[in-house]
């Protein structure tokens, strides 16, 4: 596979997963390879694998500071978790039943990981007990409401809190909750979620009111598939799983032998190597890194105080952009950082944790988070510096540049945010540009591109297709120093002329075309020439004369763009390239063409190169002032790539049915070509 990007891959979300250290790799391998048996067995080979075992529990026991307590391996957290709470719901149906007095709330923090609360609704149902769930509140650092759990505390049968967060690294005061449960609520059961705690904090738990407590290996350089339950002594305790009596008939089925052995690995070297670092260095380590973000993201928000989260995380958002946007940046350079949990990043939802510390929208759904786990390397750390610095110079490669096609001042940039599609015609020699449509949530964004390009507002105009149009639009103008709203707006101050006459953007001239009710179409064209329609929500049967291409405010046949002609493929699909099959069609297409979709500052970041060949930088921003260019030569096959393939996908789309049969998507993208 020939290496996509210029920039190597610095890992940067180790709070999801980390790489499994050498050390625990050659571990592994050797309970696979000559410690292979079976740990239940009697024999030689059974009992070098039952060392293994016994080698890996103590380490833990020594490293948990576990005293009497129950050590035992499961798959990873969420099986400890389930376990856990199995268990107190189990004891606490067994009070209920004996008529013994018991809370009647399972309480868990508001910023809990999913698999908590999931897991006390599943068997609080399954198991009939009635009990009420209840979030306990965060304050704005995220850390626990203790008034609250003090009057919660007294009604409280279990309680479920955190070590730090996975998301903002906040580190729970758990002195300060386990005294409230000492002196209000005694005999609730408690659970702490220690996931990242491991390498990063000090444990003791026997020493501790802590009733259960899950780790996972994957956490800290072992594999996927390993966690730890910590059990205090004389806590409650009902298997998950039962069978053929493994872990001392507490947690059955063959025990993960590979696993285990890589997880004693990584605790030998916790225990007694120098592999990690300590508190002090990787606090300055964070901020090295917190110093690089905030010289490259001026106006910067860190969503959690530093001082209150592990020295290994830092969550944050910056004004204007969304977190797709900074990922996407990131990435590029090689930089692999999150929105937040893994587990939950893919639904692309506002962080919950971070609206339960009362955060704004914007930093809640601009969330990104970087970590680095406690091997990390002064060099590593200046590394990552160094490229966080260098996506903030790339993310001022301005979107409203000249075309990377033709060199012309004259562009049209698409601006989308929450399914709504705006567009900026511009043109730079002349020093002036339009704004159609442009969504609310971009508005100090789209302020900032014209402001930095130094360009004159003709007028900011809507469609009448966007309910929150007229507000989209005061916000623009009051971001670009207009503070007109919509109710005042004299149609001079950027809106339509006064006397009525077109605008001139350079060359080319936006007319007014209304055609019902209050709704409003525009057409951008030279002279003698046909142009571009602004249709807002129009369906396909509205094309005003000579409009060659209609640009829509929302997705339109799954496009924010279509040609004016009847669509030769309406429903049909981007043609699809596997990444495998990339090399052979460039070898056996020489005059194909790579076009990268990524946006200007990503390609600024890190530039695109497949199997020898560099891609032309053209953004899906960008493509629709560039699809004449491109069905220009219908004959030459276009191969589009994007960081994971969805972006190249709505491009090669859009050239189908604008009629480019040879247009292409490859599969996954540059992640995986």
């Amino acid at each position: 596979m020939s290496h996509a990007f210029e920039a190597d891959e610095l890992y940067l979300d180790a709070n999801a997963t980390s790489p499994v250290l050498p050390a625990a790799i050659a571990a592994a391998l050797d309970a696979m390879g000559g410690r292979f048996g079976n740990p239940s067995s009697s024999h030689a080979a059974g009992l070098r694998a039952k060392q293994i075992l016994d080698d890996t529990r103590a380490r833990a026991r020594r490293i948990l500071q576990a005293g009497p307590g129950r050590v035992l391996f499961t798959s990873g957290a969420t099986e400890g978790i389930q376990t856990a709470v199995l268990s107190a719901l189990c004891a606490i149906r067994e009070r209920i039943a004996a008529g013994d007095t018991c809370g009647d709330l399972l309480i868990y923090g508001a910023t809990e990981h999913k698999a908590v609360s999931e897991s006390l609704a599943h068997w609080n149902r399954l198991l009939g007990t009635g009990l009420t769930l209840q979030a306990l509140p965060v304050d704005a650092d995220g850390h626990h409401r203790l008034d609250i759990l003090r009057e919660l505390a007294p009604r409280a049968a279990m309680v479920c809190t955190m070590a730090a967060n996975n998301e903002t690294g906040v580190i729970s005061d758990l002195d300060g909750i386990a005294r409230t449960l000492r002196e209000h609520g005694p005999r609730a059961y408690w659970m702490v979620d220690c996931v990242q705690a491991l390498g990063k904090l000090p444990l003791g738990l026997a020493d501790t009111r802590i009733d259960y407590a899950p780790f996972s290996g994957h956490k800290l350089y072992a594999p996927k598939g390993i966690g730890i339950l910590y059990v205090r002594d004389g806590a409650p305790y009902t298997p998950l799983m039962i069978g053929g009596g493994q872990e001392a008939g507490q947690r059955s089925g063959t025990e993960n032998m590979a696993g285990i052995a890589a997880l004693g690995a990584v605790l030998a070297e916790l225990e007694e190597g120098d592999t990690f670092r300590s508190h002090a260095e990787m606090t300055g380590m964070r901020d090295r890194l917190a110093a690089a973000l905030a010289d490259a993201f001026p106006g910067i928000v860190f969503n959690a105080p530093l001082k209150h989260a592990l020295p290994t995380t830092l969550n944050f958002a910056v004004p204007g952009m969304a977190s797709k946007e900074l990922l996407d940046l990131f990435d590029a350079a090689g930089l692999r950082v999150s929105a937040g949990s893994a587990c939950s990043a893919a639904r692309a939802a506002p962080s919950y944790v971070l609206a339960a510390m009362g955060l704004p929208l914007w930093c809640s759904s601009g969330a990104v988070r970087l970590s680095f786990g406690p091997s990390a390397t002064a060099a590593f750390i200046e590394d990552a510096c160094a490229r966080i610095r260098h996506c903030g110079q790339a993310l001022r490669a301005s979107l409203l540049a000249p075309s990377s096609l033709s060199g012309a001042a004259y562009g049209l940039l698409q601006v989308s945010a929450e399914g709504r599609h705006g567009w900026i015609a511009f043109d730079l020699e002349a020093g002036v540009c339009v704004a159609i449509d442009p969504p609310l949530a971009l508005a100090p964004r789209i302020a900032s591109l014209i402001g930095a390009r130094g360009l004159r507002v003709a007028a900011v105009l809507g469609t009448g297709a966007d309910p929150d149009g007229a507000a989209a639009r005061a916000a623009l103008r009051a971001a670009l120093g207009h503070g007109v709203g919509e109710a005042q707006a004299d149609p001079g101050v950027l809106g339509w002329p006064a006397d009525g006459a077109d605008i001139a953007i350079g060359s080319r001239t936006l007319t007014r075309l209304p055609f019902a009710d209050t709704r409003m179409a525009y057409l951008l064209a030279a002279p003698d020439a046909d142009g571009i329609a602004f249709t807002g929500d129009a369906g396909s049967a509205y094309r005003p004369p000579r409009a060659a291409l209609l640009c829509h405010g929302v997705d339109i046949d799954g496009l924010a763009f279509r040609t004016a002609a009847a669509a030769r493929d309406a429903d049909g699909a981007a043609a699809q390239l596997a990444p495998a099959a990339l090399a052979p069609f460039l070898q056996a297409h020489p005059d194909a063409l790579l076009v990268d979709v990524r946006e200007q500052p990503e390609a600024a970041a890190g530039a695109c190169r497949l199997h020898g060949r560099a891609a032309l930088n053209l953004p899906l921003s960008r493509l629709a002032e560039h699809l004449e260019h491109l069905l220009a030569t219908p004959e030459r096959p276009l191969v589009f790539v994007c960081r994971s393939g969805n972006r190249s996908a709505r491009a090669a789309l859009a050239l189908r049915r604008a009629g480019h049969a040879q247009a292409w998507t490859v599969v996954g993208g540059i992640a995986l070509a």
